[in-house]
């Protein structure tokens, strides 16, 4: 940390860390490749399903295998990236309770469990998969986890058919009645990763005068980054200098959200607490920003995002799509609405790649950020008109430190739980489980 004025400042990764800890030593000299960096992991949702035949690959091998339209803006990451198909969500499917596909393709997404249909207070879910993580290793960071999205979590009420919006707006689960509502506002977040868990009176003083005069953050700790570039050699002190340059660089951002057009109306559905940019794409790059400085800082090693909540129906007005977007998933073979659908899927895309863009530019250990993640992509619903469960699109992005070989479209048997990939998460973050939810296995083929 760089401290000054009650603000806290992680420090990303850097090598004199090796050098000046005895036990990461210690650590290095056993395993000289888990010492080099931590690895991630990250859980990004969209709703309302997928084109899926503009989604699937065609072949596997790993350099024929032929990427779908809706990947294009994420192509040239295909050396990163395993796209995974078969993978089925047993805890989605009606099993006697009738309607609410959607909310049960949230809820049990993370969980693999079969939420209870109710929208009182009973409610009965599964812990989710990141939290399996954060209960384990989540003492080792700062912050166990981080829940964010582009739409609020519920507190109550009903969403889906009997389901209640809880189910529909959180994919994080602490316990089977408990989940964690997501954060959608990136100042919130900023503060969250920068601030002193414990502050004085004087501290919020000095946070309000620093909100009140622009200043940036790093003002307040900048004798102690002075001191500290002083002794670093010169790899870290041109992270060190990319680091805070990134963080000043969001701070800038964050401000300018507050100057936007007040006629503006992209994101004029939705409530807007102070810090959340109107453009949806602008909101979304933001919070995904926010993950990587995260993960960059070691703040936390455990991260979920919602693009937005189940069954979300928000037009995407700068696609020049004025259709909801539940509403048109449900598209009756309509070949229009397809293409729209098609067009969002693409969108979402995009934006993912602006996250792995800013993860593949941060150099860590031998390699990047990226190469120490594991960022899967997905939904629990694959065709939206059908709400079919199976066959699910799932992409993986990052190498977990080396330990996942990407770059290859895999074919598993149809019906492997979804819930056997995240068996093989788990190992990697170092909290390996003999069984999670329905379970069978693992996916060793991402080895």
């Amino acid at each position: 940390m760089l401290r000054g004025a009650g603000i806290a400042v992680a420090l990303p990764w850097l090598e004199a860390m090796a050098v000046s800890s005895p036990l990461i030593a210690n650590v290095a000299r056993a395993n000289p490749l888990a010492a080099a960096a931590p690895v991630r992991m990250a859980f990004l949702y969209v709703p309302n399903g997928i084109h899926m035949p503009h989604w699937k690959p065609t072949g596997q091998d790993t350099n024929q295998f032929k990427l779908k339209s809706i990947f294009k803006p994420v192509e040239k990451f295909r050396h990163q990236m395993n796209i995974i198909s078969g993978l089925a969500l047993d805890g989605a499917f009606a099993h006697g309770d009738g309607g609410g596909d959607h909310a049960r393709s949230v809820a049990s997404f993370l969980t693999g469990a079969h939420p209870k249909k109710t929208h009182g207070s009973n409610i009965r879910n599964g812990v989710s998969v990141d939290q399996i993580a954060a209960q384990k290793i989540g003492h080792l960071t700062r912050l166990k986890s981080l829940e964010i999205g582009a739409e609020e979590s519920s507190t109550g009420g009903q969403c889906d058919t009997g389901y209640s919006c809880l189910y529909t707006s959180n994919i994080s689960w602490r316990t089977d009645r408990s989940p964690l509502a997501k954060e959608i506002n990136p100042a919130a977040i900023f503060e969250r990763l920068f601030a002193t868990e414990q502050r004085k009176t004087a501290d919020r003083r000095t946070l309000a005068t620093k909100t009140q005069n622009r200043k940036s953050i790093l003002d307040f700790v900048n004798q102690e980054a002075k001191i500290l570039h002083h002794d670093l050699g010169l790899s870290d002190r041109r992270k060190l200098d990319e680091y805070l340059y990134a963080v000043r660089e969001i701070e800038r951002r964050l401000v300018s959200t507050d100057k936007l057009d007040q006629n503006e109306t992209d994101h004029a559905s939705f409530q807007r607490p102070i810090g959340v940019p109107r453009q949806y794409d602008e909101h979304v790059k933001l919070l995904l920003d926010m993950m990587v400085l995260a993960f960059q800082s070691d703040s936390t090693r455990v991260a979920t995002f919602m693009f937005a909540n189940a069954g979300s129906n928000r037009a995407y007005t700068n696609l020049a799509i004025k259709d909801g977007h539940h509403n048109i998933s449900h598209h009756g073979n309509s070949r229009n609405k397809q293409r729209k659908i098609s067009t969002i899927n693409t969108f979402h895309m995009t934006l993912m790649s602006h996250l792995l863009e800013r993860l593949e530019a941060i150099p860590e250990g031998n390699g990047t950020l990226l190469d120490n993640c594991m960022v899967l992509y997905g939904s629990g619903i694959a065709d939206g008109n059908s709400h079919s469960h199976k066959d699910l699109p799932i992409a993986m992005f990052g190498r977990a430190g080396g330990s996942i070989t990407p770059g290859r479209h895999l074919q598993l048997r149809s019906g492997t739980p979804l819930t056997n990939l995240y068996r093989s998460m788990l190992k990697r973050v170092g909290a390996p489980v003999e069984k999670f939810s329905d379970s069978n296995g693992e996916v060793e083929e991402i080895a």
